[in-house]
């Protein structure tokens, strides 16, 4: 349904937008597009975010410690795609493969290539020149004597990601609105184990994972049923001597050696860990262990958000918010890029980023605080309703597209292509009937063949037999 024109003057805003990650890169091209005036704060030295690959991990391996020097990246060196690049680009400015001997032409390709995509991505719409890099915001919060205005305390960073003693300290800045794009893949969730303080092994959360040498002869227990839990527990089964998979989707019919390994097995939960080294799973079946990977998931975190309890996280639930993006106390003058997961998650950043440039610039319109609110508290109760956990709040999976064209609607945008949804669903039936090979074996070509189709009124680069058959 068309968005009806404004009925008063559009307005240019001056907007902070917190991180340069995906997230923030495409809010901050389509704040610009719609005329506002956008400062992208970053704390490391380049764009791309999660997507930036370092080897360095923390000094804490599990990640509990506040006081540790925190690394913000997750990717482990072996890291691949778990969505075909056709569908993971930006609506308007397609991923496909570079004809250049440096990229990855694969349909599932490595971390580097999706880096180099965001920072194309970036030199193309000129964004570079929004953002000020090695600067971490330190607080974000309203000031007292200013309605909706914003003050925004940051500090310069070193290449140590410490502050430095030769930078200036501390900056204040007025905005009038922030969007928060500082990603969820850096403060870990971990697993509690009944035990767990006397049980004499090593612990890591797969955020500190990089390469599988680490566990070489070892016996390691790793807990989850994530993509990345499914890559790792393969990463390490290579060179360790027992890989036990402990999982809540693992059920007594699915428990025991898993297929096409020699080393490794599936189990249900943890029950308990003992002292002696033991390890005991809900079937009673247990495995003395010397390292638990916990591939659990993160938490949402803003420690440089002030916002007198309005906005806060409650068993991972930020909230409240209004579409995922706006809190109704605060909007639209803070608002989020980027919290729903287990989505297709570019194009997904490019629509709530140009509702929120639009709403922002007066185009479209918001309903009423207490309307925002009623909403809110009944996509809540639906959540109940189903048995749906708070944590999983902002868990879309299969509901992703009707959001993405809602939000499409609210723009003004077209619907989400069928070509992008089909390919999604199949990606998803083809991972479970070839776990080991989906990212190099498919059967939706003919997808493939519509998705270059559709990009040719994006770009200039045609369809290859090259790009279609890797």
């Amino acid at each position: 349904m068309p968005v009806p024109p404004a009925t008063h003057p559009l307005t240019s805003r001056h907007v902070a937008v917190i991180g340069a990650g995906a997230a923030g890169l495409v809010t901050a091209r389509d704040l610009r597009r719609e005329g506002h005036s956008v400062v992208v704060f970053e704390r490391g030295d380049q764009v791309g975010g999660t997507w930036v690959y370092t080897p360095k991990t923390e000094c804490d391996p599990i990640g509990l410690d506040p006081s540790r020097t925190m690394v913000h990246s997750s990717l482990y060196n072996s890291l691949r795609t778990n969505l075909p690049r056709e569908s993971m680009g930006f609506l308007d400015y397609p991923f496909v493969a570079k004809d250049d001997p440096e990229r990855d032409p694969r349909r599932f390709p490595g971390h580097r290539e999706v880096l180099m995509y965001l920072q194309d991505f970036t030199r193309e719409f000129g964004i570079d020149e929004l953002v000020k890099f090695e600067t971490e915001v330190v607080r974000v919060g309203l000031v007292d004597d200013l309605k909706w205005k914003w003050k925004i305390k940051s500090k310069k960073r070193g290449k140590d990601e410490t502050t430095t003693s030769t930078t200036p300290g501390h900056v204040d800045e007025i905005f009038d609105a922030v969007v928060v794009c500082n990603g969820h893949y850096t403060q870990p969730r971990i697993a509690q184990i009944p035990g767990i303080n006397v049980w004499p092994g090593k612990q890591m959360h797969s955020h500190n994972y990089r390469v599988p040498d680490p566990f070489r002869d070892q016996v390691v227990v790793l807990i989850g049923s994530s993509a990345s839990a499914v890559d790792i527990s393969r990463d390490i089964a290579g060179v360790a001597k027992e890989v036990h998979v402990a999982a809540r989707s693992v059920a007594d019919e699915t428990s025991g050696k898993q297929p096409g390994y020699d080393n490794m097995w599936f189990h249900p939960m943890i029950e308990s860990v003992h002292e002696d080294g033991t390890v005991f799973f809900q079937d009673g079946s247990f495995v003395l262990a010397g390292i638990i990977l916990h591939c659990t998931g993160y938490k949402y975190h803003f420690p440089f958000l002030e916002t007198n309890g309005i906005v806060t996280v409650d068993d991972n639930r930020v909230g409240p918010l209004y579409k995922q993006i706006f809190p109704p106390a605060l909007a639209p003058w803070l608002s989020f890029v980027g919290l729903p997961w287990k989505v297709v998650p570019f194009p997904l950043f490019e629509l709530q980023s140009k509702w929120i440039a639009g709403v922002l610039s007066n185009r479209f319109a918001l309903p009423s605080q207490e309307k925002m609110m009623e909403d809110v508290e009944a996509f809540y109760s639906s959540l109940e309703a189903s048995g749906m956990p708070k944590r999983y709040t902002h868990n879309l999976g299969s509901s992703q597209f009707e959001y993405n064209n809602w939000l499409a609607a609210q723009c003004g945008c077209p619907e989400i292509e069928d070509w992008r949804i089909d390919m999604y669903k199949a990606c998803g039936k083809n991972r479970c009937a070839r776990p080991e090979s989906y990212r190099d074996e498919w059967e939706d070509h003919h997808l493939v063949l519509q998705a270059y189709e559709d990009f040719i009124k994006y770009t200039s680069h045609q369809v290859s037999e090259r790009c279609i058959s890797q």
